[in-house]
């Protein structure tokens, strides 16, 4: 099986070391591949989770490119900035024979959250989508971290494929 290619790494040493011109490099790609151009998945749109803005900037960035389990208090995570031209290409080619994509459920506070999600098992990465019916929401992307974790991702994978569901 072919391997899906990804793009160049962005790293902040490109910038001399000076985080807010990375940082403002990083933004200009996700707005390139989010905002100024209109993504689709399998043949539904993108929409974009503006608000709140993150010091002026969407809030899907600051998922896409910050860690943490409180959601104001997330700091910046150089490994999903170097991954920021990532997510785009999974998304519009998720087809691509190599990714492996399937829908979760999560239960928890904010009620039941139906997630599409795409991995790229040989980088550990892993793309989120919110599917809100109509359209969907790029919700964040992370390097995942120990295999026991890429472990529980591919084994919630071969369970969604057991189940023959539809096509996403």
């Amino acid at each position: 099986m072919e391997v899906f290619e990804l793009p160049d790494l962005i790293e902040l040493d490109e910038f001399g070391g000076d985080i807010s011109a990375y940082l403002e490099a990083v933004y200009e790609i996700f707005k390139a591949d989010f905002i100024k151009s209109k993504p689709v998945f399998r043949g539904k749109r993108l929409g974009l989770k503006k608000y709140p803005l993150i010091e002026g900037k969407e809030y899907t960035f600051y998922h896409m490119t910050h860690d943490g389990d409180i959601e104001n208090e997330r700091l910046p995570d150089l490994r999903r900035m170097e991954r920021i031209a990532w997510p785009r290409p999974m998304i519009v080619d998720s087809e691509h024979s190599y990714l492996k994509v399937w829908r979760n459920v999560r239960r928890g506070k904010g009620g039941t959250k139906h997630r599409i999600l795409i991995l790229h098992e040989a980088e550990k990465y892993l793309v989120v989508l919110d599917d809100r019916k109509k359209y969907i929401l790029p919700w964040t992307a992370y390097l995942i971290i120990g295999s026991q974790q890429l472990e529980r991702h591919l084994k919630e994978y071969e369970t969604y494929k057991k189940q023959k569901p539809p096509n996403l």
